[in-house]
């Protein structure tokens, strides 16, 4: 069974419990303008391109047998200066098993464990319900914006130890306009996680003008109730990752932070940097 992935981070601290490796996997349904990974949306291998390392030597322009490289028209391996770099990696998830085990023993005494993430794990079902099998006894943990049927999210709750789930925009009619799919699967979801007692954590990003206002922050904590929340800042370099992707920026120019406490219409809420 083949998988794309597009990173794997070493001693994360942000994505779950203790010290975790995190898989980030390829591919999206959803569009957020403001989406800080955007080398995670398409399943296709991309190109990063960082122009201040770039000398001009013109090496990427040599021929190669790679059929990625066939296809961008350029070879990442040819770059001397690391200006280019491949998002995209094809894995046979036994190999990628096989290779994640060996952290096990020291993730395991730091509190910590593995972690999925994206992109949307969830996007690639199969891949993602298999590497989890093969990686227990580890502890497991999961980054999802819960966009998913019933069952498949069921499944992967069963297998997780502890899961991260992203509440964007509580009202359907925007959920749609904004970010391009019906949030009823999410919701659905969301009260899935909170029947299940399963230790959770809820993200929020705060996008100015978009998902901080106070109509939809009051939305959601009405719905995730006294459940752990991080409200994510908006993160403004994410448009730099764009330019490198030879991508467009979709959220443009973003609009002044709401002045209203946030925090405070949560009962379990702490403020993080995306």
């Amino acid at each position: 069974m083949i998988g794309t992935i597009f990173d794997l981070k070493e001693f994360a601290i942000h994505d779950g419990p203790g010290v975790r490796l995190t898989v980030f996997l390829k591919g999206c349904p959803l569009r957020c303008p403001w989406c800080h990974n955007p080398e995670g949306l398409s399943r296709i291998p991309q190109l990063m391109w960082k122009k201040e390392k770039c000398t001009g030597c013109g090496d990427c322009q040599q021929p190669c047998d790679d059929p990625v490289c066939k296809k961008l028209h350029r070879c990442w391996h040819h770059c001397p200066s690391g200006a280019l770099s491949l998002r995209g990696e094809s894995w046979e998830v036994t190999d990628l098993a096989d290779k994640l085990r060996g952290y096990a023993p020291m993730l395991g005494g730091m509190d910590g464990g593995f972690t999925l993430s994206g992109g949307e794990p969830l996007f690639q079902p199969e891949f993602s319900l298999e590497l989890l099998r093969l990686l227990k006894p580890a502890h497991l943990c999961m980054e999802t914006s819960g966009f998913a049927n019933e069952e498949i999210f069921g499944k992967a709750l069963n297998l997780l130890d502890y899961i991260i789930m992203d509440v964007k925009i509580a009202d359907p009619a925007l959920h749609k306009k904004i970010i391009g799919v019906d949030n009823a699967p999410i919701l659905n979801n969301v009260r899935t996680v909170l029947a299940s007692q399963k230790p959770h954590t809820f993200r929020v990003p705060l996008i100015p003008g978009i998902t901080d206002t106070k109509d939809n922050l009051t939305a959601i904590s009405n719905l995730v109730g006294d459940s752990k929340v991080e409200l994510l800042e908006y993160n403004p370099m994410a448009p730099a990752k764009y330019k490198m992707l030879s991508m467009d920026y979709p959220l443009g120019e973003v609009q002044k932070k709401q002045d209203f406490d946030r925090v405070s219409l949560f009962a379990n809420a702490t403020i993080m940097r995306m």
